[in-house]
This record gives C-alpha cells, structure tokens and sequence, in this order.
C-alpha cells in the first residue's frame, strides 16, 4: 500500500452541507476501491491563486490515505465527473514512506 494526498477546490457556492456531502462522497469513494483514510484537512474557503472559471475562491479540502496503486486511477476518473469539483490534484507521499522505512 502507498501513501497518497489528494487536494481537491470545491466551488465556492456551495453551502458547508453541501460541502460535507462532497467530502464523504470522495471518502466513500477512496474506502471503495481500497484505500484507508488516515486524516481529512478540511482548510475551508480560501481565495484561489488564479482565476478558474471566473471565480476567484473556493473550498479547500485534503484527503491523506493509504491505497494500492490502482485506487487513485479509479477514484480520479470518477471525480472528472463531479459538477461542484473544479480541481483535484493526488500525489504519492513518497518521503513518509523513505522515514517509515
């Protein structure tokens, strides 16, 4: 298993149910196919460094979870399809695993 980060930026008119129900979504999606959720960084409403799609802020949200490699590829061919998520980016935490060795 390897450990993963997935940042996510939620469109900023969403309400904080709203937002709740899209992070357990994604949770329920990583926990699907596989992956362990080890701690959800909830960061809020935080202006965004460029504009995407004309709008300057958004929801900010990071998922940490251990996962085999054929997880990510299924839980972000899923996410393309989410309306309210404009961006998502999931990174392998490589220098956790070199100090956990």
């Amino acid at each position: 298993m390897n450990k993963y980060e997935m940042g996510i930026i939620l469109h900023p008119t969403m309400d904080d149910e709203a937002v709740n129900a899209e992070h357990d979504a994604i949770k329920e999606l990583i926990e699907r196919f596989g992956g362990a959720i080890e701690k959800v960084d909830n960061w809020g409403r935080r202006r965004l460094a460029y504009e995407i799609q004309k709008v300057n802020e958004a929801h900010y949200c990071f998922f940490y979870f251990d996962a085999p490699s054929t997880t990510v590829a299924e839980v972000e061919s899923r996410l393309r399809i989410r309306e309210k998520l404009m961006r998502f980016l999931t990174i392998r935490r490589e220098d956790l695993e070199k100090a956990n060795a």
